[in-house]
């Protein structure tokens, strides 16, 4: 891990860029700290770091007020990183489904989101390996947001990771059912109910097929992009109980 730049936001969050390997991403830590921070993971959509950065740094700025430290990294085929075709193709191929009004083909949902989860997880723990050897930083370790199917692949395998907030969403391949199963860390899960892009159905199987003892489905009206800021409290008091 080399870090590139680094700056104080206005609210004294110390905020680091940072490449691993050929990977991009980004560190918030508090301003002044007596003891390592516990982490949380801030994944996120695969539109970019750049034009998910104001609410990437609006969780972390929560985050870091709550006593946690915020990482994230660059998703495969996105941003400034390689393009990626088959990627590219699979994400035109749902375009054009959805554009279309019809039902969106399950091959299509597994072409592009089965790789998408094999190359990323992977980074996400190297992420991981490299951020639990920063003096500043400490466990334990949460996860927050999507895409799902990473969310769900990561708490399935990773150990280090002890709690999960996930973000609902309908394009979940019928394998990743059967991996939810094999989680068992706590989950909250937000859920949008009127979410234009989302299959409520297919996210509530998905709710019901977590292997969880402990898990919390927090369901509000709204469309996609209206999550009352009271779920979002909800989200933090979940981390705080789980991560201190």
């Amino acid at each position: 891990m080399h870090f590139i730049s680094e700056q104080r936001l206005d609210d004294g969050v110390l905020e680091r860029a940072f490449t691993l390997g050929e990977i991009p991403g980004m560190l918030w830590t508090p301003a002044t700290a007596s003891a390592p921070a516990p982490l949380i993971l801030l994944g996120h959509p695969p539109l970019g770091l750049g034009k998910m950065y104001p609410r990437l740094v609006g969780r972390a700025r929560q985050a870091v007020a709550d006593g946690f430290a915020a990482a994230t990294i660059e998703l495969p085929g996105t941003g400034d990183r390689p393009r990626w075709a088959a990627l590219d193709q699979a994400r035109a191929d749902l375009r054009r489904a959805m554009e279309g009004g019809g039902p969106v083909d399950e091959e299509i949902v597994d072409r592009l989101v089965l790789p998408l989860v094999d190359r990323a997880v992977p980074e996400w723990q190297a992420a991981l390996d490299a951020l639990l050897a920063l003096p500043e930083i400490g466990g334990p370790v949460g996860y927050s947001g999507g895409v799902i199917s990473i969310g769900i692949r990561l708490a399935a395998v990773e150990p280090r990771v002890s709690a999960a907030v996930l973000f609902a969403g309908s394009l979940v391949p019928r394998a990743m059912f059967e991996e939810a199963r094999q989680v068992t860390m706590p989950l909250h899960v937000l859920l949008q109910w009127d979410d234009e892009g989302n299959d409520r159905q297919a996210a509530l199987d998905l709710f019901d097929a977590f292997g969880s003892k402990e898990k919390t489905l927090n369901a509000n009206m709204g469309g996609h992009a209206g999550v009352p800021q009271f779920a979002g409290e909800a989200a933090a008091g979940f981390f705080a109980r789980h991560l201190k």
